[in-house]
């Protein structure tokens, strides 16, 4: 049975423990659970990015806390590491609960070029780095698909997104995808490669910062159409 987004507008506190701590105060937010099972808290401010999320696989569990507010529990998955992180919230007051059935998300649609370049580097994975193998193109994962699956040299898992411009919000997409890739034991840990025929400036600093690394690839050498006799230098 498919199941629909819900949307919830209302006061809360967020309370998130596990590989760090986090607190909340009671302010009116946004509070997103996906049909995936991930659970998200916005606010009006902050871009696109939520305050707190809990990515799939999890659990989520209402009951009724002391004063008769409502407690959701969010419970992640514990894995060989140690125990889930849990997220919960006290909800106050709600002023808008809703369900809508999005259906079937076709995805992004890649352009030629991206989806040839990835294609490339499927069959050219050293470019990104020396010893990458490839093990699967299109990895899938709960949220949706890695662009190349690898392993290094010393048999550790390597998640590459390739873009065709590289800006902040492929950044933020691979970061979703090593969070959850990094809570499977049989793969973790997993580094991350952005790729891209040109990466922004601010994509580099966040990258940097997430501790994952950058490759500027060039597609023209990697179709074979980059030949030394056409270059001035």
């Amino acid at each position: 049975m498919h199941v629909a987004m819900r949307l919830v507008v209302a006061r809360c506190q967020v309370d998130y423990a596990g590989r760090l701590t986090a607190h909340l105060p009671m302010a009116t937010r946004v509070l997103m659970i996906k049909a995936d099972g991930s659970v998200l808290v916005h606010s009006d401010g902050g871009s696109y990015k939520p305050l707190n999320w809990m990515s799939p696989p999890c659990t989520l569990r209402e009951a009724t806390a002391e004063g008769g507010a409502a407690l959701w529990t969010v419970t992640s998955r514990s894995s060989s590491h140690g125990p889930g992180d849990t997220l919960q919230i006290l909800i106050d007051e709600v002023f808008s609960d809703t369900s809508h059935d999005l259906g079937l998300d076709p995805g992004l649609q890649k352009d030629g070029v991206e989806r040839h370049l990835q294609e490339l580097l499927a069959e050219h994975p050293s470019h990104l780095g020396l010893g990458l193998s490839l093990v699967r193109r299109e990895y899938p994962t709960a949220i949706g698909p890695v662009d190349l699956m690898c392993r290094d040299a010393g048999g550790l898992s390597v998640a590459i997104e390739v873009k065709r411009r590289g800006e902040i919000d492929g950044v933020e997409q691979l970061t979703r995808y090593l969070e959850l890739l990094n809570r499977d034991p049989l793969l973790a840990p997993v580094r991350g490669i952005f790729a891209a025929q040109v990466i922004k400036p601010q994509a580099r600093v966040l990258a940097h910062d997430r501790g994952i690394a950058c490759a500027v690839v060039d597609y023209d050498a990697l179709r074979g159409l980059d030949h030394a006799d056409d270059r001035l230098f």
